[in-house]
């Protein structure tokens, strides 16, 4: 960096006022800036004048920088407030603007503003202050900078590259304006000469000197151009294009390249190609990589191969080794490089420079092989004579000039030893010689002609080769993609590739339909040729042998596969066969009849011939001679071979193969071929009768199995039918843990797992019949390990989340219609156990499976009411009640009424009532009902001294539910008596009532239960009104009459409501 030259006496006199009054505004500045609190804005500015107050005053503009002493400063408000830092922020025009008007108000700032942006653009921390600017020279000034510059910031790198970038394109830019001047310089020239070699008389002398004049100053453009160019390449590319960045080396070596490329004549030379070969070397590969992309676009050109004739051959040996690259990218460009190389000039490479580029056709790194081939293809296949290639493409097959390069390619192929990898190099080659791998046709007649005079015919070997190269383009043509070993698989085909793809497969198939045959036939003996050329109809259209009326040349081709099939043992051959009748037989062709009655047929000889042999061996024993053992294993690897890819199981071919091994067990005489394809042909009879299993649907027998279950069913009901309850909620429990292990606690309750466990549980409650009565404890049983399960384990997240199992109470829902009301109401309670407030204030959707629970447990209590019930509320409907607008007395019962009449709420303390005294009623009506209710007491003594043993008897169970409703029963009596012995005024009221009515009522009243009593009570506490049923007559009555047997129906009251009472 350089400064002005300065006059510090000059200066001092011009501008001692201007920097005394600086030097004061610092001093103040810096006072100002020093008070705590105050920011910087807070000094006064002078007021304007009117004529000042159009434009802005510099002394502001510099003062909103705020520098003291050089360095950078903030306003109050944390803004830029340096030129660098404001032209980051992307305002360049509004730093420009301001920096033109300091600078014409005071030149010294406005200078050190400058000199301090380019200091901070080279990444610098140094900062020159004001003393600094006026009191020490240039040279002090960079040494002092060059001291504080971070030369290990993290930025440095970055900062360098972009400086050695800058530094290139601008180089670049000065080659392109002396190659425009350079070429003016010579159209110059052009017209000087033209114009001086005119005749004296048609001479222009003016234009020759304003030519000639034009010419000198374009020569001295060209020279102060040239002068930079080589002050910039010496001294910036000379020393960066080994920098220790191995980016700013790449950026040299790739801008030297279009140095030379853009102007040969003054950059193609050695003195400029050695810096590139050198860097050839380099030990990182980008940087490699873009030496031999500037090399490429220099060889691409053919007129400067001879300026490149001496860097070729001092750095052709590393060229040629940098195709074995470690990295492949490299490796590809070398490849490419040599190419170009070669078709520049033959004579450049040695045979042993080609050689070692030759065997990368077979490397498994698909970019380097295609390369590879390209090169090979340059090689060997490039015609350089037109005559004769004008004359060769007249001619056909293998007179054709794809003749002789097909016979080139079998002899590189056997002398590259390489021959299992004869689809690695039909891959590489496949881009760059597609149109001569596609030759099947001259391929074919290479095979089947005989050779004419003179020409040398094809030995066994090449033969060979050249059937095993035509299998592979067949499979090229027809798979297009890569052998397996090459790409990360099957890429997706364009609409334009899928498309060569059939018309490929469309042409190959035509052809070998009737050439095939042909080449089995000629080639039968060779089990190496037959195995290759089998594969050739797996790659087939099949639908042509149908859609060209091609039948003949199919029959043709399945006898050549018989005839190969009688001659041949090798594994290979047979298996090649096997998969060809495999394909051919493919169900989706109309072929698939003719060639199965072939394949058919062919088994069946196959499989007589081995049963004949198998017999002949057996029954010879340990004398058997080697024609009947060659007999029974040749016969048995065919067929072994066959049912690899066949289902030959209709032909029993296990049980022979079967008593071999078992002879050989026994006896220990079967040769060991024999044991080891029995056990072979044994093995894939038994996996096709695993496949037919295993892809067949079971055999379903809907109905039996019915039956069956139904059965099962009901005589484990009638067994036991507590265990068989027991049993069904535990296998909706199994099924429902499974559901649970599959997909998580979070059940989709919609899904159709969950409604398949619902529509089970639906299908046993109907098991359990019309009948509650039998079957209630078995369902109150249910219910209750149901409930349990439910609530078996608690949230880890807490108590505000559900129970894990809470989904299983949907299910157990399904049963909840089979609860008698009185039931429900019980069960309901033991529910309410494993309940918190929390759960039941709960409404989310995890939670509806026990709402939905509840509600089954609580709905549908008013449906169970006995027919006495609604025959009393219909005649309240007309009763003195509701003439004073009081509700049904039917409508205030409460929901437990019938509970104490269950036949499961007796105990030891619950007996008959005691008779109270009767009042004065007629003789009639006394000796009925005394008679009835003498066979009640019976009754009820009767039960209840059936009931006493069943409760106290230790080899009876008492269940669950006698539990739950014993407890609840003792504490309502409990709670009954003493509500009835302060109501006797009422019960002596209703005696009154019942005298006065003409017909007998008793009937009507051991109909109703000991709740209704209890309704009856709360209306007389009301209103002192009781309506009763009407009369009816005695076959009405004998209806209503009470089943004694019937639990609901008997009335179990220790209050003194007794039947006597009446």
């Amino acid at each position: 960096m350089c400064f002005p030259p300065r006059d510090s006496t000059n200066e001092t006199t011009a501008h001692s006022d201007a920097g005394s009054e600086l030097e004061e505004a610092e001093v103040k500045g810096k006072r100002k800036r020093g008070r705590p609190g105050r920011p910087p804005s807070a000094t006064k500015k002078p007021r304007k004048s009117p004529a000042d107050k159009g434009r802005p005053e510099a002394g502001a503009r510099g003062a909103s920088r705020g520098r003291a002493n050089g360095h950078p400063q903030q306003n109050g408000e944390g803004d830029p407030v340096t030129l660098f830092e404001v032209y980051k922020l992307g305002k360049s025009g509004s730093v420009v603007d301001d920096w033109i008007e300091s600078y014409k108000q005071d030149r010294d700032i406005a200078l050190l503003d400058l000199i301090n942006f380019f200091i901070q653009c080279s990444g610098c921390r140094g900062t020159v202050r004001i003393e600094m600017f006026r009191n020490m020279q240039n040279a002090e000034i960079i040494r002092k900078m060059t001291e504080e510059f971070d030369e290990h910031g993290p930025m440095t790198w970055r900062h360098n590259l972009s400086c050695a970038f800058a530094a290139m394109k601008l180089m670049t830019a000065l080659v392109n304006v002396a190659l425009n001047l350079s070429i003016h310089q010579d159209n110059t020239q052009r017209q000087y000469e033209a114009e001086r070699n005119k005749m004296i008389g048609k001479r222009a002398n003016e234009r020759l000197e304003l030519l000639l004049q034009k010419r000198k100053e374009l020569q001295e453009n060209q020279d102060e151009i040239e002068n930079m160019m080589n002050s910039i390449f010496k001294g910036i590319f000379v020393h960066r294009y080994r920098d220790a960045i191995a980016e700013i080396r790449a950026v040299c070596i790739e801008e030297i390249g279009v140095w030379m490329k853009m102007y040969s004549d003054a950059f193609l030379n050695d003195s400029y190609l050695k810096y590139v070969g050198w860097t050839l070397h380099d030990r990182q590969g980008e940087v490699r990589l873009k030496c031999l992309k500037a090399l490429q676009s220099l060889y691409t050109n053919r007129e400067l191969f001879p300026k490149l004739e001496l860097f070729t051959n001092r750095f052709k040996d590393r060229i040629v080794s940098m195709t074995l690259d470690k990295e492949y990218d490299v490796a590809v460009e070398a490849i490419r490089l040599v190419t170009l190389i070669l078709h520049g000039s033959e004579e450049a490479l040695s045979n042993e420079d080609c050689e070692n580029v030759y065997h990368l056709v077979y490397s498994a790194h698909r970019p380097v092989a295609v390369a590879a081939g390209e090169f090979l293809h340059k090689k060997l296949f490039s015609r350089h004579d037109p005559q004769a290639e004008e004359a060769l493409a007249k001619r056909r097959g293998r007179n054709s000039p794809n003749g002789n390069l097909i016979r080139m390619l079998v002899l590189f192929f056997l002398e590259s030893e390489l021959h299992e990898h004869a689809a690695y190099l039909v891959d590489s080659l496949w881009e760059s010689s597609q149109e001569l791998l596609k030759d099947w046709e001259c391929m074919t007649e290479l095979l089947l002609e005989e050779p004419v005079q003179g020409e040398e015919a094809m030995s066994d070997r090449q033969e060979s080769a050249l059937i095993e190269l035509m299998v592979c383009t067949i499979r090229q043509a027809a798979e297009a993609h890569p052998p397996v070993g090459r790409g990360t698989g099957k890429r997706v085909l364009t609409a334009k590739e899928r498309k060569t793809q059939i018309d490929d497969r469309n042409k190959l198939t035509e052809h070998f339909i009737i050439a095939l045959p042909m080449l089995l036939s000629k080639y039968s003996a060779d089990a190496e040729k037959v195995a290759n050329l089998l594969q050739i109809p797996q790659y087939f259209d099949l639908e042509i042998y149908s859609t060209g009326r091609m039948e003949k040349h199919l029959d043709a081709l399945l006898k050549q596969i018989k005839f190969v099939v009688e001659k041949h043992v090798e594994s290979d051959v047979l298996e090649a066969c096997s998969k060809t009748y495999s394909i051919l037989c493919s169900e989706e062709y109309t072929i698939q009849n003719r060639v199965d009655i072939a394949h058919s047929q062919l088994i069946d000889e196959f499989v007589d011939r081995f049963n004949h042999s198998v017999e002949d061996l057996l029954q010879e024993g340990e004398e058997a001679d080697d024609d009947d053992i060659y007999n029974v294993l040749s016969t048995l690897k065919r067929l072994t071979s066959f049912h690899n890819a066949h289902d030959l199981t209709k032909w029993d071919l296990f049980s022979n193969c079967y008593r071999l091994l078992r002879t050989g067990i026994e006896h220990g005489a079967m040769p060991e071929q024999i044991v080891v394809q029995a056990l072979q042909c044994s093995h894939y009879s038994i996996l096709w009768q695993l496949v037919k299993i295993t892809e067949g649907s079971p055999s379903k027998y809907y109905n039996d199995y019915g039956d069956i279950i139904k059965e099962t069913l009901s005589k484990t009901r009638q067994i036991d039918k507590i265990q068989c309850a027991k049993t069904l909620i535990l296998s909706l429990q199994q099924l429902f843990n499974e559901l649970v292990q599959e997909q998580g606690p979070n059940l989709d309750r919609t899904s159709a797992h969950v409604s398949g466990i619902k529509e089970l549980a639906r299908r046993f409650a109907l098991t359990f019949g019309l009948d509650q009565i039998k079957t209630r404890e078995a369902v109150a049983t249910l219910h209750k390990d149901g409930i349990e399960f439910a609530f078996k384990y608690q949230n880890q997240k807490g108590q505000d989340y559900p129970p894990p199992n809470l989904a299983f109470l949907e299910v157990l829902s399904e049963f909840s219609s089979k609860l008698l009301r009185q039931d429900k109401k019980t069960v309901h309670t033991y529910l309410e156990k494993f309940l918190t407030e929390q759960m039941m204030e709960r409404r989310e959707d995890v939670w509806l499976p026990l709402i939905s629970y509840r509600n089954s447990l609580v709905t549908g209590g008013e449906d169970d009411r006995m027919s006495v019930n609604s025959g009393s509320s219909s005649s309240k409907a007309s009763s003195v009640r509701n003439k004073k607008g009081r509700p049904p007395l039917h409508k205030k019962r409460v929901e437990d009424e019938s509970l104490e009449g269950s036949w499961l709420n007796r105990s030891e303390n619950i007996h008959t009532p005691g008779a109270l005294q009767a009042p004065q009623l007629t003789s009639t009506v006394l000796r009925e009902n005394t008679r009835q209710m003498g066979e009640q007491i019976q009754e009820h003594e009767s039960e209840q001294g059936s009931e006493q043993d069943f409760l106290h008897n230790p080899q009876m169970q008492i269940s669950w539910l006698s539990q739950q409703k014993l407890e609840d029963l003792n504490r309502k009596d409990r709670a009954g008596m003493n509500y009835m012995k302060g109501r006797s005024g009422v019960r002596h009221a209703v005696r009154g009532l019942m005298e006065d009515d003409a017909e007998p009522i008793f009937e009507d009243v051991m109909m109703s239960s000991r709740g209704q009593l209890e309704d009856m009570n709360e209306e007389f506490e009301d209103t002192m009104v009781i309506d009763l049923p009407p009369s009816r007559n005695r076959r009405e009555r004998a209806e209503l009459r009470p089943d004694f047997f019937d639990s609901a129906a008997i009335i179990e009251d220790d209050s003194g409501f007794g039947m006597p009472m009446f």
